[in-house]
């Protein structure tokens, strides 16, 4: 197989990266999906695909946003086969993605969104050591709650191979955090179950085995892959730790609520308003 992280052959990487970024900071700010940018970066060059992703996370902490923390992707086996990958991905949380105080996620900010239930894991401890087991981690994580990710693509139609998803800071779109918080004592991750409802029918469920076997795992695969690429995961972040079950549409107006067991549950509505054109 392919290595991934290996250079595709495009002539001038620094300008495939410049215009990548500037096609999917346009389709967010005008609100009209994009072609892919696979055409600009190659299908499998992951390494040009996070040079993209930085340069576009690096525009927008410039105009203001602060980070809070990492989002795992692709953390499902069926998903990588889908796009073809054998491994997760990552982008970043900006506090602006954080929706979870507003008394409605906002349908007009987002192009075409789906949710998953997740866990998310705030770290209490610094992840910047060169030995790091899943143990080590355990440790780290301050408390976990229930969470919403509400995933979006510039990409129209959701046309996606690895490249434009990690350009594309790894779909992430909002997130919406539960009340009830646990220590990482009082429950296991991976025996965590998920019943998603959308309007009050079950849409999607699982558990927290579907996330790389074990949540803790994708979080340790984070924290190596975090530290490899020079930025740690630190104490105070939020690390939403990979879907727990199949994603669901977001609609303008629907009410989504995922239960998951000990963690409690976590509910959104989205706001009827319909997206900008």
């Amino acid at each position: 197989m392919t290595d991934l992280w290996e250079p595709a052959a495009v002539a001038d990487r620094e300008t495939a990266v410049a215009e990548a970024a500037v096609r999917l900071t346009r389709a967010a700010r005008d609100h009209k999906p994009c072609t892919p940018v696979r055409d600009l970066l190659g299908a499998k060059d992951i390494s040009l695909a996070y040079a993209v992703q930085r340069r576009v996370v690096g525009e927008r902490i410039a105009a203001g946003a602060r980070v809070v923390g990492r989002k795992i992707g692709l953390t499902s086996e069926s998903v990588q086969r889908q796009v073809g990958v054998d491994r997760p991905d990552f982008g970043v949380l900006l506090d602006d993605m954080d929706v979870t105080g507003l008394p409605a996620v906002p349908s007009g900010r987002l192009l075409q969104p789906r949710v998953e239930a997740e866990i998310a894991f705030v770290l209490a401890e610094d992840l910047d050591e060169d030995d790091l087991d899943v143990e080590r981690v355990r440790a780290a994580v301050g408390h976990a709650v229930a969470a919403l990710e509400i995933v979006d693509s510039r990409v129209a139609d959701w046309d996606i191979a690895i490249t434009d998803t990690v350009a594309d800071n790894a779909s992430s779109g909002l997130f919406v955090l539960g009340q009830q918080r646990l220590g990482i004592g009082e429950f296991e991750p991976r025996d965590v179950t998920m019943r998603l409802y959308a309007d009050g029918k079950l849409a999607s469920e699982g558990d927290g085995a579907a996330c790389l076997g074990d949540p803790l795992a994708a979080l340790l695969w984070l924290a190596r892959t975090a530290r490899e690429f020079g930025d740690p995961l630190r104490a105070g972040q939020i690390v939403l730790s990979g879907a727990l079950g199949p994603l669901v549409p977001t609609p303008p107006g629907i009410t989504v609520r995922a239960e998951m067991s000990a963690l409690g549950s976590v509910t959104a509505t989205f706001s009827p308003e319909e997206h900008k054109g």
